[in-house]
């Protein structure tokens, strides 16, 4: 006989999986988290236009500082950066030591190509 899970059993589960990413360029490790679903609805919605469909004007603009601010978390697994200004900032740091958080963040999270290539719309 098959045992289903209840709600609390699933609202209760430790599902994110977190990877520690070293980063020489900025002298040590950070954190990369799994998405939860409500982020990563919320962080592709950055991408989509008005009309659902198309693509922002301002296209991918920021893709990997965006990702990388969703994702890189503290030891407690707290998003680290939450502004605007903090996410700006962190899309001027080394693109090689973003796409290296970002390759990670894209594998926790499940995110293809694929993905990424529909949400710039091409």
């Amino acid at each position: 006989m098959t045992q289903y899970l209840s709600a609390e059993q699933i609202l209760g589960a430790d599902d994110l999986a977190y990877e520690d990413v070293e980063v020489p360029e900025w002298g040590g490790t950070v954190r990369v988290r799994e998405m939860p679903g409500t982020e990563r609805d919320k962080f592709e919605s950055q991408f989509i236009g008005k009309d659902g469909v198309g693509v922002r004007a301002e296209g991918m603009e920021g893709f990997r500082a965006r990702l990388a601010a969703a994702t890189i978390v503290d030891e407690h697994g707290k998003q680290m950066f939450r502004s605007a200004a903090e996410t700006k900032r962190l899309g001027e740091k080394n693109a090689n030591a973003l796409q290296r958080v970002c390759d990670v963040a894209m594998r926790l999270s499940k995110m293809s190509e694929d993905d990424v290539t529909e949400l710039a719309g091409n």
